[in-house]
């Protein structure tokens, strides 16, 4: 079994900063690329940015500049650092991640639950 734990979403003023957490635990062998996707209230899911094992960082255009990800492998977490949030990035926030199980011959994707990320104007 592997689980995806979000934490750290909030209540935060326009402007302000959060600090998401995703944590992979289980019977995981390897994880190669990890990343944050969110979902607004009557929109698709979309992406916001990944990283790969080796730490290469693609961002959304819309965060560009203002959210920072980062993520530590002996600890199989990822952060993602939110700032100088608008009301538009309210969402929920969902972690996920390309996990290579003990005993299993591939790669395979899995989500976290999601965590609620709300700004207010």
């Amino acid at each position: 079994q592997v689980q995806l734990v979000e934490s750290g979403g909030g209540l935060v003023q326009a402007g302000g900063s959060l600090r998401l957490s995703c944590v992979a635990s289980g019977s995981i062998f390897s994880i190669q690329a990890m990343g944050w996707f969110r979902q607004a209230p009557g929109k698709q899911r979309e992406l916001v940015a990944t990283i790969t094992s080796g730490g290469t960082t693609n961002y959304a255009n819309s965060v560009k500049g203002r959210f920072t990800l980062s993520r530590d492998n002996a600890k199989n977490t990822m952060y993602l650092q939110m700032s100088s949030l608008k009301p538009e990035d309210t969402a929920v926030y969902y972690c996920n991640a390309d996990i290579l199980r003990y005993g299993r011959g591939r790669y395979e994707d899995y989500w976290g639950q999601g965590t609620q990320v709300t700004v207010s104007s």
